[in-house]
C-alpha cells in the first residue's frame, strides 16, 4: 500500500507540472463548477491565500463576497493552532505562517460556515492529504467540538486525484472536492 508521503509527493509533482496557462483557464472553469456553493448571503466563507502551485481560491472568495458572504482567511497562531480571521476587502495582509498571508492581528476571529481547504491529494470518498502538519484537521475538529458544522470543500486540480487516500481516525472527510473538471460530492457515511 502506498503511504501518504508517497501519494503527497506524487500528487504535488503532478500539480507543479500544470502549465501556467492551464492554471488560468482552470480558475474560470472552477467558478463554473462551483454552482451556488459559495453564493450564500450572510455566511462566512474561509479560503486561503495560495502558495506554491495551489489551486487559487481567490475568485471563489470574491464570488462569495459579491453574493453577500463575509470572507475569512486562516492564520497560524503557533506551530499547532490554525484559526480563521475576518478579511475585509482591500485590508492589508500580513505573514500568517506556513509561507502564506492572512488578516492582521486586529481582525476578529470568526467561525466559518464554509471552509475551502488546500490539499496535496484527494480521493472520491472525500479524503484528503494535506501537507502533513494537521493544521486543518485540528482547526476543523475544534470548530466541530464547539458545535459548528462547516461545509468542507477541498480545492484542487484534477491531476491531484488518487485512487485511495489512507484514512486515519483523526482525519476529517470533505463534503465536496472542487476541481476544474467537476464538483465531486463525497458520499455521506451511514
Amino acid at each position: 500500500m502506498t503511504n501518504k508521503s508517497q501519494l503527497r509527493a506524487a500528487a504535488l509533482a503532478r500539480r507543479d507540472a500544470v502549465d501556467p496557462a492551464a492554471r488560468i483557464a482552470a480558475a474560470d472553469r472552477v467558478l463554473r463548477r462551483a454552482e451556488a456553493l459559495f453564493d450564500r448571503p450572510g455566511h462566512v466563507v474561509s479560503g486561503y491565500w495560495p502558495i506554491r502551485s495551489e489551486a487559487d481560491p481567490r475568485p471563489l472568495l470574491e464570488r462569495a463576497r459579491l453574493a453577500g458572504a463575509s470572507i475569512a482567511l486562516p492564520v497560524l497562531l503557533d506551530a499547532e493552532t490554525l484559526r480563521f480571521r475576518l478579511w475585509e476587502a482591500g485590508a492589508a495582509l500580513e505573514p500568517a505562517g506556513f509561507g502564506t498571508v492572512g488578516p492582521s492581528a486586529e481582525a476578529p476571529y470568526v467561525v466559518p460556515d464554509i471552509v475551502i481547504l488546500p490539499l496535496a491529494a484527494f480521493d472520491r470518498r472525500g479524503h484528503r492529504i494535506g501537507y502533513g502538519k494537521g493544521h486543518y484537521d485540528r482547526a476543523v475538529a475544534g470548530l466541530m467540538a464547539s458545535g459548528a458544522q462547516p461545509l468542507l470543500v477541498g480545492l484542487a486540480f484534477a491531476v491531484q486525484e488518487v485512487d485511495k487516500v489512507p484514512f486515519e481516525p483523526h482525519d476529517i472527510p470533505l463534503d465536496y472536492i472542487l476541481t476544474e473538471d467537476e464538483l465531486i460530492a463525497a458520499p455521506k457515511p451511514g
